[in-house]
């Protein structure tokens, strides 16, 4: 049976993306349902697809609510765009609301990574501890803090279904960004992994990738990584700083080399993961962003054509 088939996702849309956009979670109305609840809505540049997608899975039935797992670009970049096509009220994990209604990019994260996100409102919060009622289902709010500080995860303990966000992929987990900025946070999603293995989980939906029921092998191997990183904190900056170039070229799905150093000079979660991991390979930050892009070309996680780089 494939993941999708599975009797826990009877009653939901999910819309796998690529690795720019995070996944989208529909969960169709039942009974008194007001409409449908969104959960994520990918990234800025999908906008226009994201709207078609979920107009597509709605068939003319209204969209009711927004939910994000967290508010890195990928995940609510589509929010803005769907509030205009649908009306739909936005909520969000509560600790950064303020920063959302004054729009303020750096404590957003999104003028720090370089990235793109279209302003959108809200109208409230969904905080860890409440309880999401969607769809006939009670999805438990839980804190997920290590990738994100604020991030939750949705668990509907009656279906075994539980979306990840980035806490927990198939194979690994997103970026622990704290860490790049000096804060410990590994111990947080070590933590997290284990709340989750408490949990009785029989579906993941994870942020980015396929749906998986292999949970044990999925903790493995996310456990692993968490070991190698911890065992060499620079392997992850190194790592994250790959990452950062790899979303910008996908965003911008290619700039000459001249262009993508000026981005790498103007980007401060760069030019700081540089201090920390780059200082001693290069003399500058852009000089390190273009050596690192020279190991993505390798690897084939990105493409040169003449002096253009180019998302793979």
């Amino acid at each position: 049976m494939s993941p999708h088939d599975h009797p826990a996702l009877v009653g939901l849309r999910v819309l796998e993306r690529g690795w720019l956009s995070s996944n989208n979670v529909l969960i169709h109305a039942q009974g008194d349902d007001a409409g449908a609840v969104l959960i994520d809505s990918g990234h800025v540049v999908h906008a226009e697809q994201t709207v078609a997608l979920v107009t597509h899975a709605l068939q003319g039935a209204p969209l009711a609510r927004i939910v994000n797992t967290h508010l890195h670009s990928d995940h609510c970049g589509g929010n803005a765009s769907l509030q205009r096509a649908f009306g739909a009220p936005v909520f969000v994990p509560p600790g950064q609301a303020d920063a959302v209604r004054r729009w303020d990019e750096v404590a957003l994260s999104y003028a720090p990574t370089g990235q793109r996100c279209e302003r959108f409102s809200i109208a409230g919060t969904l905080s860890p501890g409440e309880v999401l009622h969607a769809g006939g289902r009670q999805f438990d709010v839980l804190a997920a803090p290590g990738h994100d500080p604020e991030s939750v995860v949705l668990f509907d303990a009656r279906h075994g279904l539980l979306i990840s966000a980035d806490a927990l992929w198939e194979n690994g987990f997103g970026v622990v960004f704290p860490e790049l900025e000096g804060e410990q946070a590994f111990d947080d999603v070590a933590a997290v992994l284990d709340m989750i293995e408490r949990l009785p989980v029989a579906l993941v939906v994870p942020g980015h990738g396929g749906v998986f029921s292999d949970v044990p092998a999925a903790l493995a191997r996310a456990r692993s990584r968490l070991a190698a990183f911890v065992n060499d904190p620079q392997r992850h900056a190194r790592y994250a700083a790959k990452v950062l170039l790899s979303y910008h070229l996908m965003e911008v799905q290619g700039e000459t080399l001249a262009q993508l150093r000026a981005w790498i000079a103007r980007t401060s979660l760069f030019s700081t993961v540089w201090g920390r991991v780059g200082r001693a390979e290069s003399e500058t930050p852009a000089d390190w962003g273009e050596a690192l892009v020279g190991e993505l070309v390798a690897s084939g996680a990105a493409l040169r054509a003449g002096d253009r780089v180019l998302a793979a």
